[in-house]
C-alpha cells in the first residue's frame, strides 16, 4: 500500500494522480471560510511550474489550467473540503516503452519496484514531478489565506552550476519584481545571464545541473510553531524534503553556522519603537522551533535532473547488464530547480497556513 498522501496537522491537503493518467489533482481540508479565491490567481501559480514556457524547462507542454469542483460559493471559501484538479493533455507513453524494464539511474523504479512489486514507467508516475502541479495549486490557496495577515512568501533560484546570486534585495517588493524579469526566477539579472549559458552549455551536452532554491517571507507573528517535534524549522524541512529531487534543507546561515563562533551566530536583541527584536536574523526567524517575528530565510538544494541524454551504466529487471540512453526527442528539465522555485514556495506558504490554522484565534481573526 502507498500510504502518505496528504501533508498537514489541521490546514490538511490529499494529492492523487500520476504523470501519465486522465488528470491529476489535491483535496483541501480545514481551510477557513470566507477567504476569496480566484481561479485565474491559481492558475497564475500553476503558470509558473508549468512546463514547456522556455528553453531552460521540459518541452512538454501543459496547460495546467484547474478546475475548482468544490469548496466555494461566490468565490470564496465555504470551510468545506476544496477539491482541484488538473487535466493530462501533452502524454506522450509510447516514449516511456523502451524504459520499461530498465532501472534507470537516479531514479525511483529501483526502490519502488522492490517495495511495491509494480512501477508505473510511464514518465514516472506517482514519483514524477508532475504531482507538484497539485502543490502549487494547494500552495495558491495557501497564499490567499496567508494573504489576510500581510504575509507574504518568495522563492526564487540562489545558485546554479556554481553562479550565485549576489544582487539580492532585501525589500520583498523589489525581490519579487526582479525575479519575475528573470527567465530562470532568479533576483540577480547579470547572474541570470550566467547561469543561462551555463544551462544551455549542459544542456547540449545531454547533461544536467542541480540548483539551490532560497525562500525569505515578509516578518511573521512572533510565536507560531510549537517546541520539541512541531518546531516551524522541522516542519518545513519536512515539507520541502518531500519534494522531488531535494537533497537538503538549512535555515538561517544553515550549515555555514558551523563554521562560526557563538558570538558571531548569535542574534543580538535590540529595542526598535518601544518593540524588542533581534538585532540580526541569523536564525532564520525561528528561535527553538517558535517564530522570531523576523522574516523565514531558507534554503534548499535540488539534484541534477536524473533523466539525461548521455549514455549510462545500468541493469534491466531481468539482471542484464546494459548500456542505454534516452531517445533525443525526450521532454525533461536541463535543471529541475528552476521549475521547483514555485513549488518550494507553495510547500512553505502550505507549512504557514497549517501553522497559522493551528494555532487560530488571534492569528486568523
Amino acid at each position: 500500500m502507498m500510504g502518505s498522501n496528504y501533508f498537514g496537522k489541521r490546514f490538511v491537503f490529499t494529492t492523487w494522480g500520476e504523470s501519465h493518467g486522465k488528470a491529476v489533482g489535491v483535496v483541501i481540508d480545514g481551510c477557513p471560510s470566507g477567504i476569496e479565491i480566484d481561479r485565474a490567481m491559481i492558475d497564475r501559480e500553476l503558470a509558473k511550474r508549468a512546463p514547456g514556457k522556455s528553453i531552460f524547462t521540459s518541452p512538454r507542454r501543459e496547460p495546467d489550467r484547474v478546475e475548482i469542483i468544490s469548496g466555494l460559493f461566490e468565490r470564496k471559501t465555504t470551510g468545506a473540503t476544496i477539491s482541484l484538479l488538473i487535466r493530462n493533455r501533452d502524454v506522450k507513453s509510447r516514449d516511456y516503452e523502451s524504459l520499461k524494464y530498465h532501472y534507470r539511474p537516479g531514479h525511483v523504479s529501483f526502490t519502488y519496484l522492490k517495495k511495491y512489486g509494480v512501477y508505473d514507467h510511464r514518465g514516472g508516475g506517482r514519483a514524477s514531478a508532475r504531482e507538484t502541479a497539485c502543490r502549487v495549486a494547494a500552495g495558491a490557496i495557501a497564499k490567499a489565506l496567508l494573504a489576510k495577515k500581510g504575509i507574504e512568501v518568495l522563492a526564487y533560484i540562489k545558485e546554479i552550476g556554481g553562479i550565485v546570486a549576489k544582487d539580492v534585495s532585501e525589500n520583498l517588493k523589489e525581490l519579487k519584481e526582479k525575479r519575475n524579469q528573470s527567465s530562470l526566477f532568479c533576483p540577480d539579472l547579470h547572474a541570470t545571464k550566467l547561469m543561462e549559458e551555463k544551462v544551455l552549455a549542459v544542456k547540449q551536452q545531454g547533461d544536467s545541473l542541480g540548483a539551490i532554491v532560497e525562500c525569505v517571507t515578509s516578518r511573521l507573528p512572533i510565536g507560531l510553531g510549537d517546541p520539541i517535534y512541531e518546531k516551524v524549522d522541522a516542519r518545513l524541512a519536512s515539507a520541502i524534503l518531500s519534494i522531488p529531487a531535494t537533497k537538503g534543507f538549512e535555515i538561517g546561515m544553515g550549515f555555514e553556522a558551523a563554521r562560526m563562533l557563538g558570538s558571531a551566530h548569535n542574534d543580538s536583541f535590540s529595542l526598535v519603537h518601544g518593540e524588542v527584536r533581534p538585532a540580526t536574523n541569523r536564525a532564520g526567524g525561528v528561535l527553538g522551533g517558535i517564530t522570531t517575528g523576523e522574516p523565514l530565510v531558507f534554503r534548499v538544494p535540488f539534484k541534477p535532473t536524473s533523466s539525461i541524454l548521455k549514455e549510462q551504466n545500468t541493469v534491466t529487471t531481468d539482471h542484464q547488464k546494459i548500456t542505454f540512453s534516452l531517445d533525443p526527442t525526450s521532454r525533461h528539465d536541463p535543471c529541475v530547480g528552476i521549475r521547483g522555485v514555485a513549488v518550494v514556495e507553495a510547500m512553505a506558504a502550505l507549512v504557514l497556513a497549517d501553522l497559522f490554522v493551528i494555532h487560530g484565534g488571534g492569528l486568523l481573526e
